[in-house]
């Protein structure tokens, strides 16, 4: 090789070994950069954040008017010395409006927060619930009064008004559905009457459900305590992603279980307060129930999600189409991943919207186009059933239960309405698979195989079919006390 050639050569595998380490340099700068990001994410103090949105905070002071407790008036025997100072007594005790003392003014405590700087105010329902006078106290110790704009007892939220001409500082709302669990949060409101304080932990859990149908509670060990309800909850960046609401404690103060309704909850509720001043969720008009292991055996379903429709009352799911025994897969384009899910996505739901739902039936899938009803104002009515036969009743032991067909007799005992056919569960087997499902004496059994059965006949038909089908339990539709739920027995 020629000097030049071999000079090319060497200059070549420098520049290729500088570019490598250049790499490697940059490389090391962004993954320290990167940790030092990561580090930065816990914060050392939160006083920046508490003083970005201390202005939105508000103290709420409500006063309910107590009315007196009045009683007879005191009897005295004609005659007696007391007689005269009595009928003083009672006299006043008229001119009183017979109460006997004047009513008292209670008042109670709470938090809120500021979100719009008109004015619009959000805290919780059962701060406000009931109050003759609502109070807002600004962190500028300015005071003003505030109307009612509307309620959700449902989610426990209010939407509040105060009237002023002066622009006010509000906090935004953010995502609750990115929140993970170990984020950091914040906390600020009146616990105990103390005014702005700030507290301050991470999230603990999310999707918390404690008693309501719409309930999406972040779980979070920030000390929240009584008077922090309706006060919000931030996340690092000073948005809103929950409202304080409630706890789990013994004693009634904060052992770091609190419960906050998640922000993607609240802006849907607060959206329809401020426009209509109530809520006005969709309705779908079905009864449902998750699909347990058994239930999608019977079914043929390859696994548990959906929700499965055990009863359809008159309404928009009677009127499309659904049908008792559909599993629901899909809702308007989002999977069904149980009962809980379907109930939020139809609630969030537009009234009168038109909406396909996916529904498995038969061994396989159909779309049902649906629209909504409102669920507010629903009355669910309960669809008429077929006339019962007038044959003499027939009894039977069938997988551990003693079944007879519904007559005249059993309607009375069971205060059952005189269109109600199926059969009843006359006794049960203690070890029994029955039992062990959970089947009680007096549960009325008006499906069985996703088929009407009106007499014992019915019933065995429907075992022969499951049993020459391959399947390894029998779906039944149950009724007690007018509710239904769908029960999967094994076939053994």
């Amino acid at each position: 090789m020629k000097p030049k050639a071999i000079a090319l050569a060497v200059h070549k595998s420098q520049h290729k070994s500088l570019m490598q380490g250049l790499w490697l340099t940059i490389l090391a700068s962004a993954l320290l950069l990167a940790q030092a990001i990561q580090a930065n994410a816990r914060p050392d103090s939160f006083a920046d954040l508490a003083d970005q949105v201390s202005n939105a905070v508000v103290n709420i002071t409500t006063t309910t008017t107590v009315a007196a407790r009045g009683g007879p008036a005191p009897v005295v025997p004609e005659g007696s010395p007391f007689e005269d100072f009595f009928r003083e007594f009672n006299d006043r005790n008229n001119r009183d409006g017979g109460q006997g003392q004047a009513p008292r003014r209670s008042q109670a405590l709470g938090s809120g927060f500021v979100i719009s700087e008109d004015g619009f105010i959000v805290t919780n329902n059962h701060v406000i619930e009931g109050a003759d006078e609502i109070l807002i106290e600004f962190f500028t110790g300015e005071e003003l009064p505030a109307t009612l704009v509307g309620t959700d007892p449902n989610t426990d939220i209010a939407l509040l008004k105060v009237e002023t001409d002066e622009v006010l500082t509000f906090v935004p709302f953010g995502d609750s559905d990115i929140m993970r669990v170990g984020d950091w949060v914040m906390a600020m409101g009146n616990p105990l009457g103390q005014g702005f304080s700030v507290s301050a932990g991470i999230v603990s859990a999310r999707n918390r459900e404690l008693s309501g149908t719409y309930d999406d509670y972040l779980q979070t060990d920030a000390a929240i305590n009584r008077g922090n309800s309706g006060g919000p909850l931030f996340n690092l960046n000073g948005e809103v992603i929950g409202v304080n609401t409630a706890i789990l404690s013994p004693n009634g103060g904060s052992i770091g279980i609190g419960f906050s309704m998640a922000s993607n909850v609240v802006t849907k509720v607060v959206d329809q307060l401020k426009e209509f001043g109530e809520t006005r969720r969709g309705w779908l008009g079905v009864r449902i129930q998750d699909v347990s292991d058994d239930v999608a055996e019977a079914l043929g379903l390859a696994d548990t999600a959906g929700a499965l429709i055990t009863d359809v009352p008159a309404g928009p799911a009677e009127e499309a189409g659904l049908l008792q025994g559909d599993v629901i897969l899909s809702f308007d384009g989002v999977e069904v991943e149980d009962t809980r899910g379907l109930v939020r996505e139809v609630g969030n739901a537009e009234v009168g919207k038109a909406v396909r739902v996916l529904v498995y039936r038969d061994g396989g899938t159909e779309t049902v186009l649906v629209t909504l009803g409102r669920r507010e104002t629903a009355e669910a009515g309960a669809a008429p059933m077929e006339k019962p036969s007038s044959e003499e009743p027939q009894t039977a032991d069938i997988l551990g239960m003693t079944l007879s067909a519904v007559n005249d007799d059993l309607r009375a005992q069971l205060s059952l309405p005189d269109a109600a056919t199926g059969l009843v569960v006359m006794g049960l087997e203690a070890d029994g698979v029955a039992a062990a499902k959970g089947l009680q004496i007096g549960d009325v059994i008006t499906e069985v195989g996703q088929q009407p059965v009106l007499a014992i006949a019915d019933f065995e038909a429907r075992i022969s079919e499951a049993k020459e089908a391959g399947r390894k339990s029998l779906l039944m539709l149950v009724r007690r006390g007018g509710d239904p739920r769908f029960v999967a027995l094994p076939l053994n």
